[in-house]
């Protein structure tokens, strides 16, 4: 409990991102951070209001939410917690909580994401059937984010052909979104899936969030099949988020006039693999959910003949070594410890923004000469990094 109330206080905390809280737990224990003073705080990096909210944190809303937590399968993973999916503790912006409603052992199931138009085509919704209903046949769980359109499809073809899905809201898990899929997300916990989100419980459904999840959704996946997708559509995020992650990222090919096809013909061009059906992700994948995951009939059943030139997710998983029991973190330089980082490729953006005024990611797009989607993709992990915050109009730059 001590742990998730800790984590808690730092996820509260002002320009403190997912990023920012990881990098700072692989430096120190969270017991050594609860014995830091106000002078060592400072002398680490934080500004004045992190060091005030961490000494006042708003007890009611932490309450609130250990309640929820008390309620009828609700549950609170947090990042050394045995049951934190491992392949989302792999990557680089593994949210410290993870509030989950339904089935937990969910999570550490072989999952692929499928993700796609909320405005699909009959074509899309045939092929976003057929694909979900062919992997659940083969021991997959399907992953995707519950919006209307393809995300739907999917978590129905997988309930249809009596499979499980896992459901990655951008609202808290009280603010259930869209309100039309308010059944789907039931029927999904009564077939023992799970909803999922790194927002607490109580947090609306605000469109900043959504781009977000959608590293989580992807994280937990060790593949992510785009269907039917324009070129700004919010998918072509998740899949450079895969990509980002080492996952495989598949796309299916549409009509050349129809514009919801120009999204994963992008990708296909990026060097997506091009499929057709899920036995063209299975040959793919196979090999690696077979390596990292228990035994699974379906799965083990399969023999893949990977082709192509795609780079292909590594067997072995990086797990921080303060979930190892006896661990003592090493001696660092506390005054450079928690600076703000910021990757050496995001610098050209960030020389781009100012913290007074903010600028749309159009016209960072122009300025930079770089695809839409790749600028959206940076300025979300730059928000998760706490260097950026998006406002009215576009994004403007933290002062820290």
């Amino acid at each position: 409990m001590q742990t998730v109330t800790t984590l808690l206080r730092l996820a509260l905390l002002p320009q403190f991102g997912a990023i920012k809280i990881q990098q700072l737990l692989e430096q120190i224990t969270l017991d050594t951070l609860l014995s830091y003073d106000r002078q060592t705080l400072s002398q680490i990096g934080w500004n004045t209001a992190q060091i005030q909210a961490w000494f006042s944190p708003p007890q009611s809303i932490i309450d609130t939410v250990l309640n929820w937590q008390q309620q009828a399968g609700n549950h609170i993973i947090h990042y050394f917690d045995h049951t934190y999916p491992l392949l989302l503790k792999q990557t680089h912006s593994a949210p410290p909580l993870l509030f989950v409603k339904g089935n937990i052992d969910i999570l550490s199931s072989p999952q692929i994401a499928m993700v796609g138009s909320r405005y699909c085509s009959p074509y899309g919704e045939h092929y976003a059937q057929t694909i979900a209903g062919e992997l659940v046949h083969n021991g997959i769980t399907i992953n995707s984010g519950l919006a209307l359109g393809i995300d739907g499809i999917c978590h129905r073809a997988a309930l249809d052909n009596h499979g499980k899905t896992v459901a990655v809201l951008g609202s808290g898990l009280n603010q259930l979104y869209p309100a039309r899929h308010k059944k789907l997300a039931q029927q999904i916990l009564e077939n023992n899936g799970a909803l999922v989100s790194e927002l607490f419980p109580n947090t609306p459904p605000i469109a900043e969030n959504f781009p977000r999840r959608n590293r989580i959704i992807s994280g937990l996946s060790f593949g992510t099949i785009v269907i039917e997708a324009s070129q700004k559509s919010g998918s072509l995020i998740t899949a450079r988020l895969a990509l980002e992650q080492n996952r495989e990222v598949f796309a299916v090919p549409g009509a050349l006039d129809n514009p919801l096809s120009q999204g994963c013909h992008h990708l296909i061009k990026q060097g997506a693999w091009l499929i057709e059906n899920a036995q063209d992700v299975l040959e793919i994948l196979t090999p690696q959910i077979s390596s990292l995951m228990p035994f699974t009939p379906a799965i083990a059943a399969q023999t893949p003949t990977p082709t192509g030139n795609s780079s292909t997710a590594q067997s072995t998983i990086a797990i921080s070594p303060q979930a190892k029991s006896g661990y003592t973190p090493p001696t660092i330089n506390k005054k450079a410890m928690i600076k703000l980082d910021i990757p050496p490729q995001h610098q050209a953006l960030m020389q781009q923004l100012n913290s007074a005024t903010a600028i749309s990611p159009d016209e960072l797009s122009t300025a930079l000469n770089r695809p839409i989607d790749q600028i959206l993709t940076d300025l979300l992990e730059l928000e998760i990094l706490g260097a950026v915050q998006q406002i009215q109009g576009g994004y403007i730059k933290n002062i820290v």
